[in-house]
């Protein structure tokens, strides 16, 4: 079997190698094809930090595992780590977090174990960095959440706990604010939970969630959130169980998989062979037994367990009183100690089942679409318009474009209703939100949108507008703060 290899860069090449050394020693049966990805590439003029080769490869051979990849500040360009993600629709971020013996932290000390597994959307939310500038003090991001895509993550989180026999599966939202993007996310979530009855499924906002896990997190097992969330609450885990050093990453597609060391490059110590190659041999792991090859990753998950267990430690982390080893010190012990079972949480070695990780030869993009079961119709729209003048003005102007088919219903600054009812205390910004619904809440066209839109650049530049959509005559669009 033969899988994609990027060394990444900083301590990325000596992580790897320490990694794959341990690999060749356990004989694991894979090829390994080196391609070019990374800061470096960026740097020989490759906007998305990869070569053509290496794109192509990588879609060949389905599987890439990857070192830590940095994305240069301030040219302009998109991260390396997202891009490829997002490229490839590897659309479920994985990642363990486990009590480790010899990783010292309040919670081992405690005698508080930790195993909890953080599923993340990998694909939409606010990581499609669609930003635009709507006046020179106004930035506007676009936040995606699709029902396709939901169902996904969902899905791969509950096919997950069930096959790791979990006890609870949760799902971390800001729904309670965000009503239609989470308030999606989160009835997908119980919708798909009707077809696993015997998980226990629950929810908790994303602030109480971050509360729990640093109170109780052994009351925790599955958690699957939205992209931007889930990223803090990985942070936030990987902290309970002594850092990103500890913290592996599969990021999980139909077609492509990529496994990966989430922490930085670390270019401070690049080249001094002092780096912890543990999330990445992790990562690693996780990778093995995704393909199948389960003796394979047992027994190396035993020798680092083992290996933690005797003390041997990088300079990162582990009992002071006991010298730190470098980077090759530590893949060596790990070696030596193949065959040999922690006295905690050793893991069952299962002969391996190999797959191939070779995807399907894909003519043409996959599109994704859910059935609509009730019948869409416009009932106005949301203009944003740039203006520094006070609400009441803005309303006198907006009525006179009303015509016969619009009225003006709502006048909102960052959010917050101030016409017709409002407060002298809200503070402003030169962006409005003005809210013009039909008339006689007869369903409009894109034509009467378009000549309300036509009509209104005569008194305002319009920066944005948005279509307020119903469906079987529910409304599909929130209400501003006060309204």
């Amino acid at each position: 079997m033969k899988i994609a290899v990027a060394k990444g860069d900083g301590i990325g090449p000596e992580i790897m190698e320490a990694v794959l050394t341990v690999f060749r020693a356990n004989k694991v049966p894979l090829e390994y094809e080196y391609v070019e990805m990374g800061k470096w590439v960026f740097d020989k003029g490759f906007s998305n930090g990869m070569t053509p080769v290496a794109k192509e490869t990588i879609e060949q051979l389905g599987m890439l595992f990857k070192g830590p990849m940095e994305t240069p500040k301030g040219k302009g360009v998109k991260s390396i780590n997202v891009t490829a993600r997002k490229t490839w629709n590897t659309f479920a971020n994985k990642r363990v977090f486990q009590t480790l013996h010899g990783v010292d932290t309040v919670f081992s000390k405690a005698g508080i174990p930790i195993d909890i597994t953080v599923v993340r959307e990998n694909i939409e939310d606010t990581y499609g960095g669609i930003e635009h500038m709507l006046t020179h003090d106004v930035a506007l991001s676009r936040r995606f959440i699709t029902r396709p895509g939901s169902e996904q993550v969902i899905k791969y989180a509950f096919e997950m706990a069930r096959k790791k026999k979990t006890r609870r599966i949760t799902c971390g939202h800001k729904a309670n604010i965000m009503k239609i993007t989470d308030g999606l996310f989160l009835d997908i979530f119980y919708e798909v939970a009707k077809d696993y009855p015997e998980l226990k499924a629950d929810d908790v906002i994303v602030d109480d969630l971050c509360m729990k896990l640093v109170t109780r997190p052994d009351t925790f097992d599955v958690v699957v959130l939205t992209n931007l969330q889930g990223d803090i609450v990985s942070d936030l885990c990987a902290g309970l169980v002594g850092g990103l050093g500890f913290a592996p990453s599969a990021n999980i597609g139909d077609h492509i998989c990529i496994f990966e060391a989430v922490h930085g490059t670390a270019p401070d110590i690049a080249g001094k062979n002092i780096a912890n190659p543990t999330a990445l041999l992790l990562s690693g792991i996780a990778m093995l037994q995704h393909v199948g090859l389960t003796e394979n990753a047992a027994t190396i998950e035993n020798a680092l367990l083992y290996t933690l267990e005797t003390g041997i430690h990088t300079g990162d982390f582990g009992d002071k009183t006991i010298p730190p080893v470098n980077t090759t010190a530590f893949a060596e012990a790990i070696i030596q100690n193949l065959g040999k079972k922690p006295k905690l949480n050793a893991k069952e070695v299962i002969p391996n089942m190999p797959g191939t990780p070779t995807p399907l030869k894909l003519e043409r993009n996959s599109m994704m679409v859910s059935q609509e079961d009730e019948s869409e119709s416009i009932a106005g729209v949301d203009l944003f318009i740039e203006s520094d003048e006070q609400p009441e003005i803005i309303a006198e102007k907006c009525m006179r474009h009303a015509g016969v088919k619009f009225k003006l219903v709502s006048i909102s600054n960052r959010g917050t209703q101030v016409w017709p009812t409002g407060s002298l205390y809200t503070n402003l910004v030169n962006q409005y939100n003005v809210r013009f619904e039909s008339l006689d809440d007869k369903p409009l066209n894109q034509q009467d949108i378009i000549g309300l839109y036509v009509s209104m650049s005569g008194n305002f530049k319009i920066c944005s507008l948005e279509l307020l959509n119903s469906w079987g005559g529910k409304k599909a669009y929130s209400l501003a703060q006060g309204q």
